[in-house]
């Protein structure tokens, strides 16, 4: 097969994976944001909010460094391991419901993780530094790579190597998240923050908010075997 053949064909598969995953992505989102609507019109069990929660959450794990703290946005919920800080978005900082003490739950589930030194965080913290690198350079490679990949093509093959950082880094997240949940889940359920009827809603918000790290994995897989499909066949 001839060379821009294949690099037609890789295309065409490219952009059909692309929209396929943006699709799925936009599904994922819409569903997420309907589904943390729906439940912020839940009350927790006992009317704590999600500062209350992330609070208690901490010192239950006897964690007494960490701050918690509000931040603007929607759904802008993250735990800092530099500073220390359980970030929370506005509407999840002062929510008393299912939604709120979800999210606050998994946060705090991260800085249980950072104290406990849990591996897969480790792993991902150490990444940091090289994928922020790599994310600064990776495209401007790659472009480089893809108009010079005749004359040149280890410039594509450093650029895939740069991608191939990133998602390694997408996949590693993966347990992370999924363990964060977990934790947030087992503690909001023992310390009967949701009752057996919220925490069947607690754990369906966690998991459409997985989902959309599972969508951006994948889509980076599909890129890189993308980039990856170029390189080898305009070698042959």
């Amino acid at each position: 097969m001839e060379p821009e053949t294949t690099m037609m064909s890789g295309t065409m598969i490219y952009w059909v994976l692309f929209i396929g995953i943006a699709l799925i992505s936009w599904l994922v989102s819409a569903n997420l944001k309907r589904k943390f609507a729906e439940y912020s019109k839940i009350p927790t069990e006992r009317g704590l909010t999600g500062k209350e929660v992330a609070e208690k959450m901490l010192h239950d794990q006897d964690i007494y460094d960490v701050k918690v703290e509000c931040v603007e946005g929607q759904l802008t919920d993250h735990y800092n391991p530099q500073t220390k800080v359980v970030n929370l978005s506005r509407d999840v900082y002062y929510g008393a419901n299912v939604a709120s003490a979800a999210v606050a739950a998994h946060e705090c589930g991260h800085a249980v993780q950072h104290a406990t030194a849990y591996t897969w965080l480790m792993m991902r913290s150490r990444l940091v530094p090289v994928v922020s690198f790599a994310s600064k350079w990776v495209m401007w490679v790659i472009l480089g790579g893809m108009f010079m990949v005749n004359t040149f093509p280890q410039l594509l093959l450093v650029g895939i190597v740069l991608f191939g950082l990133t998602t390694l880094f997408s996949f590693v997240t993966l347990p992370v998240e999924i363990n964060a949940s977990q934790r947030a889940l087992v503690w909001l359920e023992n310390h009967s923050v949701t009752s057996s009827f919220s925490q069947p809603k607690a754990k369906d918000a966690l998991k459409s908010a997985a989902y959309t790290y599972v969508v951006a994995a994948l889509s980076s897989l599909a890129t890189l075997l993308y980039y990856i499909a170029i390189y080898l066949g305009r070698r042959d």
